[in-house]
């Protein structure tokens, strides 16, 4: 079997729609799956690799992290890619990907599949506030409707996305299909070590958040929390890594609750050693989010025995579910404060919940999520070519 993917995000851009798309293409490359990935070019990385396909891209104004594709380049691609056999298109976001991949899709007579990754409902007015929430929500639902309409299949990562699609009017079969973990993700990681680079004493109680520094990943929520926490607990200490467009305000907001001795800010950690480390390293992983459509970073810091504590929103349910290594914490900085200090002053329970943790964690494997995405290429396939049940020559 051979995919053809595109995005409009990839690594060297660090977020979960990356993260997911290098997962599953990893797992499906050792079942004998073959991907090759269109993204943009990013200053630095430029080249075209095998099986990854770097597009020219330019700036995209107010929005530094991120490049544009040239929808004509991709174009200049078409000849060579109706010659490599591909079964199928993936598209994974929906800017200029989803018009191109839908485009070559129509031009070699293939299926086309999209993965919905991010929420954009409960997005867009963080970044688009001068206009109504009622009008973004509505743009939102109609722009997703239409472009998940024309797909012959929509992954989703949670069931809570998949009944959001759906109330939006989406009729296209939707597969509800996570993200998965792979193998590595459950060893390595030196506590000590990390709190020693960064200065952190055994004594400091650390609670961690991984992720995007956005507006929409709630972070302000958790800073109102440690607030209320530090009051009774003055050993805790939140690391909130990763960058992005919030931390700015976010650092101020710290300055002006008095929180410097509570709060630090550590910018982006390498995926494959460091972040491991901090994992390791906290005591809690906390998470406030309300637009997750899975919530992957959770089952990373399972993975390494972190415990969990976070609100149950969108896609977090799943992995919540049970409160197997996690508690689900109630929607209100006080409260979440009272369950995370409880558990702190609770070492036996903590532990425990580090060992359910991990057991959890190993459900969501990467090579199982990887043998259903294979399976759902194949039903897609068929459905386009019922009697051959492979893509015509």
């Amino acid at each position: 079997m051979n995919i053809l993917m595109i995005s409009d995000v990839y690594f060297p851009r660090i977020n979960g729609v990356s993260t997911s798309i290098e997962t599953f293409r990893r797992a499906l490359s050792e079942r004998g799956v073959n991907s090759t990935l269109i993204a943009p070019a990013y200053p630095g990385a430029e080249r075209d690799e095998p099986d990854l396909l770097r597009t020219p891209s330019r700036y995209i104004p107010l929005d530094p992290e991120d490049r544009m594709m040239r929808s004509s380049a991709i174009r200049l691609r078409h000849a060579d890619l109706q010659t490599q056999g591909f079964d199928a298109v993936h598209i994974h976001t929906p800017f200029v990907a989803h018009y191109a991949g839908l485009e070559i899709a129509r031009k070699l007579g293939l299926p086309c599949l999209a993965t919905y990754h991010t929420f954009f409902e409960e997005y867009l007015f963080h970044y688009v506030p001068m206009l109504p929430k009622s009008w973004l929500r509505s743009l939102a639902r109609r722009f997703s409707r239409g472009q998940c309409n024309a797909m012959d299949r929509v992954i989703v990562p949670s069931r809570a996305m998949a009944s959001a699609l759906s109330n939006y009017g989406v009729r296209q079969p939707l597969q509800v299909l996570p993200t998965g973990i792979p193998e590595e993700q459950f060893h390595g990681g030196d506590g000590c070590y990390f709190r020693n680079r960064y200065g952190i004493s055994k004594d400091k109680q650390l609670l961690l958040y991984v992720g995007r520094v956005a507006h929409e990943k709630n972070i302000s929520f958790l800073l109102d929390m440690v607030d209320h926490l530090r009051r009774s607990n003055p050993r805790v200490l939140l690391l909130i890594t990763g960058e992005g467009p919030a931390l700015p305000s976010l650092q101020a907001e710290a300055e002006r609750k008095n929180l410097n001795a509570h709060v630090r800010f550590l910018g982006y950690l390498d995926r494959g050693s460091e972040l491991h480390d901090c994992y390791r390293a906290a005591d809690l992983f906390v998470f406030a989010s309300r637009t997750e459509t899975q919530g992957l970073v959770l089952l990373e810091a399972m993975a390494l025995g972190t415990p969990v504590v976070a609100l149950a929103d969108m896609g977090t349910r799943d992995i919540l579910a049970g409160e197997r290594g996690c508690r689900i914490a109630p929607p209100y900085a006080d409260s979440f404060a009272d369950l995370v200090g409880k558990l702190l002053d609770d070492s036996a329970s903590l532990h425990q919940l580090g060992e359910e943790a991990r057991e959890t964690a190993l459900e969501w494997k990467a090579e199982e999520m990887a043998a259903r995405l294979e399976s759902v290429y194949a039903e897609t396939i068929a459905s386009r070519f019922p009697a051959s049940k492979l893509r015509p020559a």
